[in-house]
């Protein structure tokens, strides 16, 4: 039998499967879908731009409370309008549930987090292991189940999308504009960009929807409330609502958050580019739209897997060992990416990229995420309400100058954030291993009896 605590790990990792399943295959579409006056990739821009706005206060206010589970479940449905407003797109549907979504997004990812790193924390008490340890690998399990959504959503997209054979017709002319070679602006335009028949579109958004709904079905039905005293406590003392307004910024405060902001923004730009430009300019560009989700699949496989492996050998090899790795293989990439000249009978080099973004991404998650929850214990809801906040400006930045530079600028852009990553990281990696952080001990009330099984309660202090 497993425990309570990795049986609320599988929910939470399903119900973020289900529901991202939807996004994500939307995500990638979006630059591609809905290319008419860059409005795909407008809409991803005030999606992030949004979840900034909420993530300055929505996140504490909510998991102090609703608790951790209907915080989730309700941050879900916002996810669920934007697919509602891709069943008719216009400038009309998309903004407004963008915004709806992007409101809802930091308070989902919060207390996604903090509920994971609550539930490591009660793990490594109960066994007296180090903390630091569970919550790795937790975060690994996530991630390992979480990012393949991005197999299924996409591998729906091109399956569906794959019956319309005339937006694979792509002329030589074309071809040669694709990739770095090219300024890149105006594959938006061209017939590459073609949209599929509208009847598999309605097709393909309506099966999001219902994936969408599946998600908040499972969390809402299956998932514990492992913090309903602390939210029912919290009500009841009716704190101030301007101290937990202002819990996101007096954590700026802190040196280490600050010097982890250029990490943390390299989250987003690095996931928008691939998303974003290069399902856009190499992809979509060379083999039509119906191969990006068959691409962004093998990205969520490769991520998937290597999230559940990087989250097993952290504690062997150290953080900052796959930091450095991540960092090596985005490089790598980067360099060719400038030099490569996309062509259709190189199709398996479309392939190698996307692998490759993904081992390095299931780093920048798992360890990123990982980090946060070790260094802030006593601050989880403000620590990663602040993650979500500047990892959105980094795709609300990569998003906004999308349709107006260069790809080659758009590369060298993320090469530049990625080096002042590698410069500021081992800054505050090193402070750790010099003065490691104490992880929050379980406490227990005398006046309560003793629970059962993994059934207790982690004591948050306040924000």
């Amino acid at each position: 039998m497993i425990s309570r605590n990795f049986k609320n790990v599988l929910v939470v990792s399903i119900g973020f499967l289900s529901l991202f399943t939807a996004y994500g295959g939307l995500q990638s579409l979006q630059s591609s879908l809905n290319a008419e006056q860059g409005m795909g990739v407008a809409s991803l821009s005030v999606i992030y731009a949004s979840i900034i706005i909420s993530s300055m206060f929505l996140p504490p206010i909510m998991i102090k409370n609703l608790g951790c589970k209907w915080t989730i479940v309700a941050g879900m449905a916002c996810y669920v309008s934007y697919s509602f407003g891709n069943l008719y797109p216009g400038w009309y549907t998309l903004m407004p549930t963008s915004v709806i979504l992007g409101l809802g997004g930091s308070p989902l990812w919060s207390a996604k987090c903090t509920y994971l790193t609550i539930s490591g924390n009660l793990r490594a008490a109960k066994e007296n292991k180090k903390g630091s340890d569970i919550i790795n690998h937790y975060f690994g399990i996530f991630f390992f189940i979480f990012q393949s959504s991005a197999v299924w959503g996409n591998l729906m997209s091109s399956l569906i999308f794959g019956q319309d054979t005339s937006i694979s017709d792509i002329p030589e002319e074309i071809l040669e504009t694709c990739g770095a070679a090219d300024c890149g602006l105006t594959i938006a335009v061209n017939s590459t960009s073609k949209r599929p028949e509208q009847k598999l579109v309605w097709t393909l958004v309506g099966c999001y929807i219902g994936v969408g709904v599946l998600a908040m079905l499972i969390v809402a039905i299956f998932l514990d409330n492992i913090d309903k005293q602390q939210a029912s406590e919290f009500r009841e003392k009716k704190e101030p609502l301007c101290k937990t307004f202002l819990a996101t910024f007096r954590l700026l405060k802190d040196w280490r958050l600050l010097t982890l902001i250029p990490l943390t923004m390299y989250s987003g730009f690095e996931q928008s580019f691939l998303s974003g430009e290069y399902t856009k300019n190499y992809v979509t560009c060379a083999l039509g739209i119906h191969y990006v989700g068959f691409v962004m699949m093998c990205f969520g496989a490769a991520n998937s897997l290597c999230s559940f492996l990087f989250g097993r050998i952290a504690r062997y090899i150290g953080r900052a060992t796959l930091f450095f790795f991540a960092a090596a293989a985005n490089l790598s990439c980067i360099i060719a990416l400038l030099l490569w000249r996309p062509h259709p009978d190189q199709l398996p080099v479309f392939f190698v990229f996307p692998a490759l973004w993904g081992m390095a991404d299931a780093i920048w998650q798992t360890q990123t995420n990982a980090l946060y929850g070790v260094l802030f214990p006593r601050d989880k809801e403000a620590a990663f309400a602040n993650y979500r906040m500047w990892e959105s400006l980094g795709f609300v930045i990569a998003f906004a100058y999308s349709t107006f530079l260069c790809l080659e600028y758009k590369l060298y852009i993320v090469l530049a954030v990625l080096i002042v990553s590698m410069i500021t990281y081992p800054i505050v990696e090193y402070n750790e291993y010099r003065n490691p952080t104490e992880p929050i001990e379980q406490i227990t009330s005398e006046n309560h009896k003793k629970p059962a099984e993994d059934d207790i309660i982690i004591i948050q202090t306040g924000m």
